[in-house]
């Protein structure tokens, strides 16, 4: 089913995508130094506050904890924070990225697409994390998204046949061939 969406939004998609097909634009490093996470969704700014000791501190354990299943030809490639830019023009840093072959971009938003994105819920920003992003990362191809919420253990497994609750830790396999503990 199509999205509607209004003709003015278009353009403003359109626009961004253009603009996202030059190098990161200055202004994220500028929010980088003030300690802000900066996105665009869909063409709307989304800002978050740098995460805090915690946060990073699970996405490092689930990072140490994946890994390819025997028999795959993923090389389960994966990065915490780094920029990404999707098929429609959007930019976003995910918790923590997976792909099956190293990406080729070393300085500017990554393009290829990633296999996975795993979330770690940051606290205050639970509807960016839980609403907004497994619609948004599922629409633009990502096969598997896990978004982490320690404070509630809740795990939740995005896919585009459906979505599945766990609690932490569990053991996850990706579509791509890789498996991690969330």
């Amino acid at each position: 089913m199509r999205e509607s969406v209004p003709a003015y939004a278009n353009a403003r998609q359109l626009t961004c995508a253009k603009l996202w097909q030059v190098p990161i634009d200055p202004n994220f490093i500028r929010a980088e130094e003030l300690g802000i996470r900066l996105e665009i969704v869909r063409g709307l700014p989304i800002w978050e506050a740098t995460p805090a000791y915690r946060h990073q501190k699970e996405v490092d354990r689930i990072r140490a904890s994946i890994h390819p299943r025997p028999g795959t030809q993923c090389a389960c490639v994966h990065a915490a924070d780094v920029y990404v830019q999707f098929p429609d023009g959007s930019i976003k840093r995910p918790d923590v990225s997976i792909w099956y072959r190293e990406p080729s971009e070393q300085e500017d938003a990554v393009t290829l697409m990633p296999e996975a994105v795993i979330e770690v819920v940051n606290k205050g920003y639970e509807v960016k994390d839980l609403e907004i992003g497994p619609g948004f990362y599922l629409s633009q191809g990502v096969k598997d998204v896990l978004v982490f919420d320690p404070t509630t253990l809740l795990v939740l497994h995005a896919r585009r046949d459906g979505t599945v609750r766990r609690a932490s830790p569990c053991e996850l396999s990706l579509e791509c061939g890789c498996n991690c503990i969330v």
